[in-house]
């Protein structure tokens, strides 16, 4: 896609949900693979500190604004993002799209189990959906050829890579000679998909505070959560510098 706006150094396309998944639809009938990242805050702010992995996810196809925080920021940057396309979101649409088209879907990651519980929900609440492989996202090299050797005998349309950030953009691009059509990295969607973890309510969602019900329901993750003030103000002091 075009219009990307430069957020500390990563470029985020201004897209809508709708536009996004238009253009991953129509990506299925096109040759190469489609990658697919959804930086939040948190993953922003590692980018910013770390330029290689900053690169890669310039890199992808699409990139849409996870979290409520990269939308704030475009509007402190003066160039507001239409909404947010959360990750999770933009899996289920697409799904909700391919259904219909018969389409190919292949779960890359989670705990052992996890994939397999996975496909069953989507499979429920997508039916024409085609899932024709699952692995987990434990391996070690040799275990890694496999699992390629696996996806690329199935070629399916839709690879869902959910290794956690930075892990499953880095491995995207690494493999981008994939036979797939579009490979998205969407983190623990897998374990949503599966009812291990709960979303959080509409409410939190559409108020933008779905970080804070993940704070409540994991108090340990606040550690994690300290990058949400840091992101917001080193794109307050130093965001304009990365505009045209």
């Amino acid at each position: 896609m075009e219009n990307r706006l430069n957020i500390l150094g990563v470029g985020v396309d201004n897209c809508t949900m709708n536009s996004a998944t238009d253009f991953l639809v129509s990506s299925m009938d096109t040759e190469g693979l489609t990658s697919v990242y959804t930086p939040n805050s948190e993953i922003i702010l590692h980018a910013y500190k770390n330029p290689d992995y900053c690169e890669i996810l310039n890199r992808g196809s699409l990139i849409t604004a996870d979290g409520i925080g990269v939308v704030y920021a475009s509007k402190i940057l003066g160039q507001a993002l239409p909404e947010r396309v959360s990750g999770f979101d933009l899996a289920n649409k697409l799904l909700e799209r391919s259904a219909p088209l018969g389409k190919t879907l292949y779960l890359f990651g989670g705990k052992p189990g996890v994939a397999e519980k996975a496909a069953e929900k989507i499979v429920s609440i997508h039916p024409g959906i085609n899932i024709v492989g699952v692995s987990d996202g434990y391996f070690d090299a040799e275990k890694e050829k496999t699992i390629i050797a696996d996806i690329n005998e199935k070629s399916p349309d839709i690879l869902f890579v959910c290794l956690g950030f930075p892990k499953q953009e880095c491995w995207i691009d690494a493999h981008r000679d994939l036979k797939t059509k579009v490979a998205m990295g969407i983190g623990g969607s897998l374990d949503v998909f599966a009812g291990e973890v709960k979303r959080a309510p509409v409410f939190f969602q559409k108020a933008g505070l779905e970080w804070f019900y993940r704070l409540i329901k994991q108090p340990s993750r606040f550690i994690r959560m300290l990058a949400l003030p840091k992101f917001g103000l080193t794109v307050l002091f130093h965001g304009k510098k990365f505009l045209k």
